[in-house]
Formats: C-alpha cells, sequence, structure tokens
C-alpha cells in the first residue's frame, strides 16, 4: 500500500463525552491518531473501550447523547470539529464513508440496491446516474458478487448477509473516498462468507490506495486487515504498534489477555446411553418459505443436560430449524418430539406447558429487547405469563433471576436497555429465557456480536447454568471456537441438509465430510499471511459460496 509523508487524518488529544442521568460521562479520554493514504489501522479492544465512537468521531460525527468536549480532528487540512454543516455535507460519502456492522439493517428495505448506491455519487455531483449504474457493476464485479450486471436490480431481502456487506462495501466506494470506516463489516457473518468479505475490502483498499480504520473485536481479523493496531480499553489507548510487531510482542497486560483469550473449553460429555429418550428430537423435517424448500429430510437428538452444537454457512437452515422447534414455522413434512410425545407443528395448537419448554436467546440483543420497557418489565413478562407470579412475589423472582445472571438487582433492575452494555443486554435475555424455566434453550448466534472477553463471559454463564438447573441447548453458531468452548454434539448443516453429526471431539478428527473440513480450514488464524496463504492456495475463484458449489 502506498503510504504518503503527510497524514490524512490527524487526531489530537480527543476526548468525548456521553449523557447519562443529566451528567456527562468521559468516553474517550484524550486519544491521538495519525492515518496516512492507503493506510489501514486497526481499532479492537472490548465491548465499551469506545473503538466505534472513535471511529465515528474520525469522521467529526457523534450519535445523540454523546460529544466532543476536547481535542482536534483534522481530515486533509480540514478541521472537521468546527467545520459547518455545509462542509461536512459535501464530505460524508464523498470523501469520507461508512460501512456499517449490519448491513440489513443499514439498506432501505424498499429501494433496489443499485438505486441506493446511485444516490451519493448523484447528489455528490461526481457522476450521473447511468455512469453510477455503471460504475456499480464494475465494483460489483471487483468486489467479487455473482451476477455483477443483475445483483444490484434486487432488493436487500433477496440477497444473501454476506453479499449485502459487499454490496454496502461498494456503495461506500462509490464517491472513491479518500478515508472509509468500517464498523465490524463481518462480525455476524458466517467463516466461509466472512473471506470472501475480507478479502473484497483488502483488494478494493488496496486497488483505490483509500485510508481505512477497521473497527473489530476479532483480533485474527485485524491480523488480516491492518498495517496498524491501536488497543482501546475504556476509552483509554492502552498501545499502538505494526501488526507484526503488536502480534509478536504486545508489551501491556492486558493487550497480552486479548491475545489470551477463549482459553474456557467444557470437556465433551460422555456418549448417551443406547436407547436412551431425547428430550428433543427432530424426524425427518422438511420445511418450505412458501413454495421454496429450505430443510431437507434433518433429523437430530439433544438429550437432557447436553449442547448440541449447529454449525453451517449463512442459509444453511440453521435457524429455520429452530423456528419448526418452537412452532413458528410449522413442518411440511416430519415430527418434533418433546420427551417422546410429539409436539403440534404450529405454537398456536401448543399449549403452554407446551410452550415454555423451549426458550430462545438471540442474536441481536439490541433489536431483542424492547428500548422503552425497563429491565424488570421485560424479565417479568414471561414470569408473570408463564408462572403466574404478580407483585412482590414477581418482583422477587425477577431479582433471583437478575442474580443468577451475574447483575446486580440494585443496579439493573430499573434500567432500560439502552443503559446496559452489549453483554448485559444479552445476559437480560438469558433470564427472559429463564423466566419461562424451560428445559431447552435455543441460542441463536448469541455470542457472535459480543467481543471475545464478553462472549467468553457468557459462555461460561451458559455453562454454569447448565450444570445448576440441567438445561439442554441447541446452540446456533457459525464460530467454530465456540463449538469448541460448549458443544457436546455437533450438527454440520448445508444448504438445509444434515451432511454430518457426532460427539464433538470426533468431529474435529479428520477425516471430515468436505464441507466440514471447509469450514474447520476457513477459520482466520493470528498471522498475518494467513488470508495471503489461503488465497493463493485457493485461488481468488474458489473461496466462500464459490468454494461451496464446487463441492
Amino acid at each position: 500500500m502506498t503510504k504518503s509523508s503527510e497524514p490524512l487524518l490527524k487526531v489530537r488529544g480527543l476526548k468525548l463525552e456521553g449523557s447519562s442521568d443529566e451528567t456527562w460521562i468521559p468516553i474517550i479520554n484524550g486519544i491521538d491518531l495519525d492515518l496516512n493514504r492507503g493506510e489501514v489501522l486497526g481499532l479492537i479492544g472490548e465491548s465499551g473501550a469506545g473503538k466505534s465512537t472513535l471511529g465515528l468521531a474520525a469522521m467529526g460525527f457523534t450519535r445523540d447523547g454523546v460529544r466532543i468536549s476536547e481535542g482536534a480532528v483534522e481530515f486533509d487540512g480540514i478541521d472537521l470539529i468546527n467545520a459547518s454543516a455545509a462542509v461536512k455535507r459535501d464530505l460524508l460519502g464523498k470523501r469520507i464513508a461508512y460501512v456499517a456492522q449490519s448491513a440489513a439493517a443499514s439498506f432501505n428495505p424498499a429501494h433496489k440496491l443499485i438505486d441506493q448506491h446511485t444516490e451519493a455519487p448523484v447528489q455528490h455531483g461526481v457522476m450521473g446516474r447511468s455512469e453510477s449504474a455503471e460504475d456499480a457493476i464494475e465494483l460489483y464485479t471487483r468486489l467479487r458478487l455473482p451476477n455483477p450486471d443483475e445483483i444490484g436490480f434486487r432488493y436487500p431481502h433477496q440477497v444473501s448477509g454476506g453479499q449485502l456487506q459487499r454490496a454496502m462495501t461498494a456503495m461506500a466506494m462509490s464517491c472513491r473516498p479518500d478515508l472509509i470506516i468500517f464498523d465490524e463489516p463481518t462480525t455476524a457473518l458466517d467463516v466461509t462468507t466472512q473471506i470472501e468479505v475480507l478479502a473484497s475490502i483488502r483488494k478494493i483498499v488496496d486497488d483505490f490506495n483509500t485510508a481505512a480504520i477497521y473497527i473489530t473485536h476479532d483480533l485474527a481479523v485485524v491480523a488480516q486487515m491492518a498495517d496498524r493496531i491501536k488497543v482501546l480499553l475504556k476509552g483509554d489507548e492502552v498501545e499502538e504498534a505494526d501488526t507484526r510487531e503488536m502480534l509478536a510482542n504486545p508489551q501491556e497486560d492486558y493487550t497480552r489477555s486479548l491475545w489470551a483469550v477463549r482459553s474456557f473449553e467444557r470437556p465433551q460429555k460422555p456418549a448417551v446411553a443406547p436407547g436412551s429418550v431425547p428430550i428433543l428430537s427432530l424426524k425427518n423435517v422438511h420445511a418450505a418459505y412458501g413454495k421454496t424448500p429450505v430443510l431437507h429430510d434433518v433429523s437430530f437428538d439433544i438429550h437432557a443436560g447436553r449442547t448440541v452444537a449447529v454449525v453451517g454457512e449463512s442459509g444453511s437452515g440453521k435457524s429455520t430449524a429452530a423456528r419448526c422447534i418452537t412452532g413458528l414455522l410449522p413442518p411440511t413434512a416430519g415430527v418434533i418430539e418433546f420427551e417422546g410425545e410429539p409436539l403440534p407443528a404450529d405454537y398456536r395448537k401448543r399449549s403452554k406447558a407446551q410452550l415454555r419448554q423451549t426458550q430462545m436467546i438471540y442474536q441481536m440483543a439490541d433489536t431483542a429487547l424492547n428500548p422503552r420497557k425497563t429491565i424488570a418489565e421485560i424479565i417479568g413478562r414471561p414470569v408473570q405469563f408463564y408462572m403466574g407470579l404478580r407483585g412482590r412475589k414477581k418482583r422477587a423472582r425477577v431479582h433471583q433471576l437478575l442474580e443468577e445472571i451475574e447483575l446486580d438487582p440494585a443496579i439493573y433492575a430499573d434500567r432500560l436497555p439502552g443503559e446496559l452494555s452489549g453483554g448485559q443486554k444479552q445476559r437480560v435475555g438469558i433470564a427472559r429465557a429463564l423466566a419461562a424455566e424451560p428445559k431447552v434453550i435455543i441460542c441463536d448466534e448469541v455470542t457472535s456480536a459480543l467481543d471475545q472477553l464478553v462472549a467468553e463471559g457468557i459462555l461460561k454463564l451458559l455453562a454454569r447454568l447448565q450444570d445448576e438447573l440441567g438445561l439442554s441447548y441447541m446452540f446456533i453458531t457459525h464460530d467454530l471456537a465456540t463449538v469448541r468452548a460448549i458443544a457436546d454434539e455437533v450438527v454440520v448443516m448445508k444448504e438445509g441438509e444434515v451432511v454430518e453429526q457426532g460427539l464433538k471431539d470426533a468431529m474435529f478428527t479428520p477425516p471430515h465430510h468436505p464441507y466440514t473440513d471447509l469450514l474447520l480450514s476457513s477459520i482466520p488464524e493470528m498471522d498475518p499471511d494467513w488470508l495471503t496463504d489461503l488465497l493463493a492456495e485457493r485461488g481468488v475463484d474458489n473461496i466462500g459460496d464459490a468454494a461451496i458449489d464446487k463441492m
């Protein structure tokens, strides 16, 4: 990557504050940052470190309730803090662009991709509508999107998560910006899709000599993307160094603790006794969305007190199987049994006792919790609905559940979700599921949006609750490190079918089904050359979806 002697972006002594209970609380405590053209800076740290806040501030932008209290942000000689609204409007989207974590939440669902892509170039006067549409196809081609000539004419819901993330990157590049902020762009993606997105981002940044700030909590990902790494903790800089130096020789204890994370791993439980009745069983289940079949003859069992991890790329049918289990999507064929007895296919035909036994914890706690209800109200609703508790007894049970998830009721019961961190909100999601006193909990990507330290805390909490309450888990995940940490059995799905299943230790021991082998070989490693070597080995035409399609 070509570097300039004069930094494109200069941040000096930057301090930001957030509003809480009518007082201003420090968020960023005097950060300095330099970024050259063509250079990628990785920002890492746990939840609440200030990564996203700093990334947005580097654009001269703050979210509601946040203010820049001190310091300077200079982009190509322009003072972004004191710049007028007109100057910022001219810069943002044109010379400075942003790629969000959730492409699905960022696109307008009512407009086609190409219409949203062309909006910025046209409004900024960079090019006309037809020229911009042709350029979109060129960028889609560079980013290796399938059918680049026609994919832009689809709506956001008509493409996969990985494709949508690349379409957002193309949109960010539409005005050929000098700086892009990538805010956790691959966090929610499966490993095979993640490789496509990482390779595409790296290529487009290199092709156009674009400077980038890459925000992530995934250390193996930042190792592939960044020239330099800056580590943050609670708004303070811990250390900064070239990527190879940082990986090989971190100077601070906190950085070393990040490098050593994911030490937690539960030993696999012994195999279940032959003939034992599963607590939950899927038998030859088929399902469809409308006329489109999505599950094909899916069968697996979950036994009492055990964890079954269901893995596979986006669209493999993992979450659809969970929807069938909960009765949200009635199977078109096959049966789902609970403790040996068939469950009604439609949740509306299940008794309250049957509904209570299977609960879900969702991937995005931000969208799963009502932002206008207090934590006590959110947890109290299933306590009242399923257990019939009211008044003081209900309040006491809510407090007990908060204590079980290691949150102090005196501090958190009357807070709103927006006043909690990501990990704390996920704990509330766990408490809400526990409120029904179920025997089976479906964990749908519950750690994928969390940094590795917080995710490990959630896994330890789930393991403790399983031991204490005898819970059974169906753990939907694309993170094979999570599978190693918590699973007893593993079910591998591809295109709506189960391609392999068995005990965890056996599943991680060769030989594997070719698709399982692809998943295992696609896990990023803490080696800056890993992605380069993988692309050289497989070829750019044989990664992600392409590799899957050739199986």
